[in-house]
Protein backbone atom coordinates (compact mmCIF):
# COMPACT_ATOMS: atom_id res chain seq x y z
CA UNK A 1 0.00 0.00 0.00
CA UNK A 2 1.31 3.44 -0.98
CA UNK A 3 1.32 5.63 2.13
CA UNK A 4 2.75 8.73 0.42
CA UNK A 5 1.08 11.89 1.67
CA UNK A 6 -0.56 13.59 -1.34
CA UNK A 7 0.78 16.92 -0.08
CA UNK A 8 4.41 15.79 -0.03
CA UNK A 9 6.80 17.43 -2.43
CA UNK A 10 8.43 15.15 -5.04
CA UNK A 11 11.77 15.43 -3.27
CA UNK A 12 10.07 13.94 -0.20
CA UNK A 13 8.62 10.91 -2.00
CA UNK A 14 9.77 7.51 -0.74
CA UNK A 15 11.77 5.53 -3.29
CA UNK A 16 9.02 2.98 -3.88
CA UNK A 17 6.62 5.73 -4.95
CA UNK A 18 8.68 7.34 -7.69
CA UNK A 19 9.87 3.91 -8.85
CA UNK A 20 6.25 2.86 -9.23
CA UNK A 21 5.44 5.97 -11.26
CA UNK A 22 8.42 5.51 -13.56
CA UNK A 23 7.77 1.79 -13.96
CA UNK A 24 4.15 1.97 -15.11
CA UNK A 25 5.04 1.95 -18.82
CA UNK A 26 8.62 1.67 -20.02
CA UNK A 27 10.53 1.00 -23.21
CA UNK A 28 11.56 -2.62 -23.49
CA UNK A 29 13.57 -4.46 -26.11
CA UNK A 30 14.57 -2.53 -29.21
CA UNK A 31 12.84 -3.66 -32.39
CA UNK A 32 15.08 -2.25 -35.10
CA UNK A 33 15.09 -4.96 -37.79
CA UNK A 34 18.20 -6.29 -39.47
CA UNK A 35 16.78 -5.02 -42.76
CA UNK A 36 13.59 -3.47 -44.07
CA UNK A 37 11.55 -5.09 -46.88
CA UNK A 38 13.39 -5.52 -50.18
CA UNK A 39 16.63 -4.64 -48.38
CA UNK A 40 15.49 -1.04 -47.91
CA UNK A 41 17.82 1.08 -45.81
CA UNK A 42 15.17 3.26 -44.18
CA UNK A 43 11.44 3.13 -43.40
CA UNK A 44 9.26 6.22 -43.84
CA UNK A 45 6.04 6.24 -41.80
CA UNK A 46 3.89 9.29 -42.54
CA UNK A 47 0.88 9.96 -40.33
CA UNK A 48 -1.95 12.45 -40.12
CA UNK A 49 -4.09 13.17 -37.06
CA UNK A 50 -7.58 14.03 -38.33
CA UNK A 51 -8.68 16.02 -35.30
CA UNK A 52 -10.88 18.42 -37.29
CA UNK A 53 -13.79 19.75 -35.17
CA UNK A 54 -12.81 17.65 -32.13
CA UNK A 55 -9.97 20.08 -31.38
CA UNK A 56 -12.70 22.44 -30.17
CA UNK A 57 -15.30 19.93 -28.98
CA UNK A 58 -12.91 18.06 -26.67
CA UNK A 59 -12.84 20.94 -24.19
CA UNK A 60 -16.56 21.55 -24.39
CA UNK A 61 -15.86 24.46 -26.73
CA UNK A 62 -18.61 26.01 -28.80
CA UNK A 63 -16.67 28.54 -30.90
CA UNK A 64 -18.12 28.59 -34.39
CA UNK A 65 -14.88 30.09 -35.65
CA UNK A 66 -12.73 27.27 -34.27
CA UNK A 67 -15.24 24.66 -35.44
CA UNK A 68 -14.94 26.10 -38.95
CA UNK A 69 -11.15 25.79 -38.68
CA UNK A 70 -11.68 22.12 -37.85
CA UNK A 71 -14.01 21.73 -40.80
CA UNK A 72 -11.28 23.08 -43.06
CA UNK A 73 -9.20 20.07 -42.04
CA UNK A 74 -11.74 17.87 -43.80
CA UNK A 75 -12.99 20.22 -46.50
CA UNK A 76 -9.64 21.65 -47.64
CA UNK A 77 -6.72 19.95 -45.93
CA UNK A 78 -7.57 16.30 -46.48
CA UNK A 79 -8.13 16.54 -50.25
CA UNK A 80 -4.77 18.27 -50.65
CA UNK A 81 -3.01 15.63 -48.54
CA UNK A 82 -4.66 12.67 -50.25
CA UNK A 83 -3.87 14.14 -53.66
CA UNK A 84 -0.17 14.45 -52.75
CA UNK A 85 -0.03 10.89 -51.46
CA UNK A 86 -1.77 9.57 -54.56
CA UNK A 87 0.50 11.53 -56.91
CA UNK A 88 3.60 10.04 -55.30
CA UNK A 89 2.08 6.58 -54.68
CA UNK A 90 2.82 6.75 -50.96
CA UNK A 91 0.79 4.97 -48.24
CA UNK A 92 0.17 6.64 -44.88
CA UNK A 93 -1.63 6.22 -41.56
CA UNK A 94 -4.53 8.43 -40.49
CA UNK A 95 -5.47 8.55 -36.81
CA UNK A 96 -9.14 9.46 -36.60
CA UNK A 97 -11.27 10.31 -33.55
CA UNK A 98 -14.61 8.49 -33.75
CA UNK A 99 -16.51 11.80 -33.72
CA UNK A 100 -14.49 12.92 -36.76
CA UNK A 101 -15.46 9.73 -38.58
CA UNK A 102 -19.13 10.26 -37.67
CA UNK A 103 -19.00 13.85 -38.94
CA UNK A 104 -17.12 12.90 -42.12
CA UNK A 105 -17.78 9.22 -42.92
CA UNK A 106 -16.97 9.70 -46.61
CA UNK A 107 -13.49 10.90 -45.64
CA UNK A 108 -12.74 7.81 -43.54
CA UNK A 109 -14.01 5.61 -46.36
CA UNK A 110 -11.83 7.43 -48.90
CA UNK A 111 -8.76 6.95 -46.70
CA UNK A 112 -9.23 3.20 -46.66
CA UNK A 113 -10.34 3.09 -50.28
CA UNK A 114 -7.08 4.69 -51.37
CA UNK A 115 -5.00 2.08 -49.55
CA UNK A 116 -4.15 3.94 -46.35
CA UNK A 117 -4.53 2.88 -42.73
CA UNK A 118 -7.09 4.23 -40.26
CA UNK A 119 -6.03 4.03 -36.61
CA UNK A 120 -7.72 4.89 -33.32
CA UNK A 121 -7.42 8.43 -31.96
CA UNK A 122 -9.94 8.52 -29.13
CA UNK A 123 -13.66 9.25 -29.20
CA UNK A 124 -13.75 13.07 -29.19
CA UNK A 125 -10.00 13.69 -28.80
CA UNK A 126 -10.39 13.39 -25.01
CA UNK A 127 -7.44 13.32 -22.62
CA UNK A 128 -6.97 9.76 -21.42
CA UNK A 129 -5.14 10.67 -18.23
CA UNK A 130 -8.13 12.45 -16.67
CA UNK A 131 -10.57 9.59 -17.30
CA UNK A 132 -11.59 6.81 -14.92
CA UNK A 133 -10.59 3.36 -16.17
CA UNK A 134 -14.09 2.33 -17.22
CA UNK A 135 -14.71 5.57 -19.12
CA UNK A 136 -11.42 5.30 -21.00
CA UNK A 137 -12.10 1.65 -21.82
CA UNK A 138 -15.65 2.33 -22.99
CA UNK A 139 -14.59 5.21 -25.24
CA UNK A 140 -11.76 3.22 -26.84
CA UNK A 141 -13.99 0.20 -27.48
CA UNK A 142 -16.75 2.39 -28.92
CA UNK A 143 -14.21 4.18 -31.07
CA UNK A 144 -12.96 0.91 -32.52
CA UNK A 145 -16.49 -0.27 -33.26
CA UNK A 146 -17.41 3.07 -34.85
CA UNK A 147 -14.40 3.18 -37.16
CA UNK A 148 -14.99 -0.43 -38.19
CA UNK A 149 -18.66 0.21 -38.96
CA UNK A 150 -17.74 3.18 -41.17
CA UNK A 151 -14.60 1.89 -42.91
CA UNK A 152 -15.17 -1.86 -42.90
CA UNK A 153 -11.75 -2.41 -41.32
CA UNK A 154 -10.85 -3.05 -37.69
CA UNK A 155 -8.09 -0.75 -36.46
CA UNK A 156 -5.00 -2.57 -35.16
CA UNK A 157 -3.16 0.46 -33.79
CA UNK A 158 -3.81 3.62 -31.86
CA UNK A 159 -2.48 7.06 -31.15
CA UNK A 160 -3.83 8.58 -27.99
CA UNK A 161 -5.21 12.14 -28.36
CA UNK A 162 -2.45 14.67 -27.65
CA UNK A 163 -0.18 11.68 -26.99
CA UNK A 164 -1.78 11.48 -23.53
CA UNK A 165 -1.31 8.13 -21.77
CA UNK A 166 -3.02 7.00 -18.57
CA UNK A 167 -1.88 4.18 -16.25
CA UNK A 168 -4.70 2.10 -17.82
CA UNK A 169 -4.15 2.82 -21.51
CA UNK A 170 -1.73 0.01 -22.22
CA UNK A 171 -3.79 -2.68 -20.46
CA UNK A 172 -6.90 -1.59 -22.39
CA UNK A 173 -4.97 -1.74 -25.66
CA UNK A 174 -3.79 -5.25 -24.82
CA UNK A 175 -7.30 -6.33 -23.91
CA UNK A 176 -8.50 -5.09 -27.31
CA UNK A 177 -5.81 -7.05 -29.12
CA UNK A 178 -4.17 -3.98 -30.64
CA UNK A 179 -0.78 -4.59 -32.24
CA UNK A 180 0.88 -1.23 -31.77
CA UNK A 181 0.72 2.23 -30.23
CA UNK A 182 2.17 5.48 -31.57
CA UNK A 183 1.99 7.96 -28.68
CA UNK A 184 5.23 7.69 -26.68
CA UNK A 185 8.77 8.98 -27.08
CA UNK A 186 11.38 6.73 -25.46
CA UNK A 187 13.29 6.06 -28.69
CA UNK A 188 13.43 6.93 -32.39
CA UNK A 189 13.00 3.29 -33.46
CA UNK A 190 10.27 0.80 -32.61
CA UNK A 191 10.41 -0.91 -29.24
CA UNK A 192 8.29 -3.25 -27.15
CA UNK A 193 6.22 -1.66 -24.41
CA UNK A 194 6.79 -2.89 -20.87
CA UNK A 195 3.86 -2.72 -18.44
CA UNK A 196 4.79 -2.77 -14.75
CA UNK A 197 7.96 -4.68 -15.56
CA UNK A 198 6.29 -7.25 -17.85
CA UNK A 199 6.76 -7.31 -21.67
CA UNK A 200 3.41 -6.50 -23.25
CA UNK A 201 3.91 -7.79 -26.80
CA UNK A 202 2.72 -4.40 -28.06
CA UNK A 203 4.96 -2.42 -30.42
CA UNK A 204 5.57 1.28 -29.86
CA UNK A 205 6.21 3.30 -33.02
CA UNK A 206 7.45 6.45 -31.29
CA UNK A 207 6.49 10.03 -32.02
CA UNK A 208 8.23 13.30 -31.11
CA UNK A 209 7.22 16.95 -31.02
CA UNK A 210 10.12 17.90 -33.28
CA UNK A 211 8.51 15.69 -35.97
CA UNK A 212 5.05 17.23 -35.50
CA UNK A 213 3.80 20.18 -37.58
CA UNK A 214 1.59 21.48 -34.78
CA UNK A 215 4.59 22.25 -32.57
CA UNK A 216 5.70 24.90 -35.08
CA UNK A 217 2.61 26.05 -36.96
CA UNK A 218 -0.38 26.04 -34.59
CA UNK A 219 -2.36 29.19 -33.83
CA UNK A 220 -4.82 30.03 -31.03
CA UNK A 221 -5.75 33.68 -30.63
CA UNK A 222 -7.20 33.05 -27.16
CA UNK A 223 -3.95 31.61 -25.81
CA UNK A 224 -0.26 32.41 -26.11
CA UNK A 225 0.12 29.98 -29.00
CA UNK A 226 1.41 31.47 -32.25
CA UNK A 227 3.27 30.01 -35.23
CA UNK A 228 6.94 30.72 -34.62
CA UNK A 229 8.67 28.77 -37.38
CA UNK A 230 8.52 29.40 -41.12
CA UNK A 231 7.40 26.55 -43.40
CA UNK A 232 10.89 26.51 -44.91
CA UNK A 233 12.45 25.98 -41.48
CA UNK A 234 9.91 23.28 -40.62
CA UNK A 235 10.84 21.45 -43.80
CA UNK A 236 14.53 21.79 -42.95
CA UNK A 237 13.97 20.19 -39.54
CA UNK A 238 11.97 17.31 -41.05
CA UNK A 239 14.58 16.82 -43.81
CA UNK A 240 17.39 16.61 -41.27
CA UNK A 241 15.38 14.06 -39.28
CA UNK A 242 14.95 11.94 -42.40
CA UNK A 243 18.62 12.22 -43.33
CA UNK A 244 19.65 11.00 -39.87
CA UNK A 245 17.17 8.12 -39.98
CA UNK A 246 18.48 7.13 -43.39
CA UNK A 247 22.08 7.24 -42.20
CA UNK A 248 21.21 5.06 -39.20
CA UNK A 249 19.06 2.60 -41.12
CA UNK A 250 16.05 3.37 -38.95
CA UNK A 251 12.60 4.94 -39.18
CA UNK A 252 11.55 8.40 -40.22
CA UNK A 253 8.18 8.92 -38.54
CA UNK A 254 6.25 12.14 -39.15
CA UNK A 255 3.02 13.50 -37.63
CA UNK A 256 0.98 16.14 -39.46
CA UNK A 257 -2.53 17.60 -39.19
CA UNK A 258 -4.85 18.44 -42.08
CA UNK A 259 -5.97 21.68 -40.38
CA UNK A 260 -2.35 22.75 -39.87
CA UNK A 261 -0.38 21.70 -42.96
CA UNK A 262 -3.23 21.35 -45.44
CA UNK A 263 -2.91 24.92 -46.77
CA UNK A 264 -1.56 26.22 -50.06
CA UNK A 265 1.52 27.76 -48.44
CA UNK A 266 2.32 24.69 -46.36
CA UNK A 267 1.31 21.55 -48.28
CA UNK A 268 4.62 21.74 -50.16
CA UNK A 269 6.37 20.64 -46.95
CA UNK A 270 4.74 17.23 -47.30
CA UNK A 271 5.39 17.02 -51.02
CA UNK A 272 9.04 18.04 -50.71
CA UNK A 273 9.79 15.65 -47.86
CA UNK A 274 8.36 12.82 -49.97
CA UNK A 275 10.42 13.89 -52.99
CA UNK A 276 13.53 14.17 -50.84
CA UNK A 277 13.04 10.68 -49.41
CA UNK A 278 12.23 9.21 -52.82
CA UNK A 279 15.45 10.69 -54.22
CA UNK A 280 17.35 8.26 -52.00
CA UNK A 281 17.79 4.60 -52.97
CA UNK A 282 16.25 1.85 -50.84
CA UNK A 283 13.55 3.73 -48.97
CA UNK A 284 10.39 1.89 -47.88
CA UNK A 285 7.23 3.96 -47.46
CA UNK A 286 4.72 2.11 -45.30
CA UNK A 287 1.81 2.51 -42.92
CA UNK A 288 2.47 2.49 -39.19
CA UNK A 289 0.70 -0.88 -39.09
CA UNK A 290 3.15 -2.44 -41.56
CA UNK A 291 6.23 -0.83 -40.03
CA UNK A 292 5.31 -2.04 -36.55
CA UNK A 293 4.55 -5.55 -37.78
CA UNK A 294 7.79 -5.83 -39.74
CA UNK A 295 9.84 -4.50 -36.83
CA UNK A 296 8.28 -7.01 -34.44
CA UNK A 297 8.82 -9.96 -36.75
CA UNK A 298 12.33 -9.06 -37.88
CA UNK A 299 13.95 -7.51 -34.81
CA UNK A 300 17.64 -8.21 -34.43
CA UNK A 301 18.23 -11.00 -31.95
CA UNK A 302 19.55 -9.87 -28.61
CA UNK A 303 18.35 -6.30 -29.09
Amino acid sequence: MDTKDSHDQPWQWPDHHWKKLVGQVRAGRALRPKAWPAEARCAVALSFDCDHETSELREGGKSIGRLSWGQYGSRGGMPRILDVLRTHAVPASFFVPAVTALLHPEEAQRIVGEGHEVGLHGWIHELNSILPHEAERDLLLRSADTLESITGQRAVGMRTPSWDFSPNTLSIAREMGLRYDSSLMADVDCYELIEAGVPSGLVELPVEWIRDDGAYLMMNRFEAIRPYTSPADVYDIFRREFDAAYAEGGIFQLTMHPHVTGYRSRIWILEEIIRHAQSHPQVWFATHRDVAQWALEHAQSGS
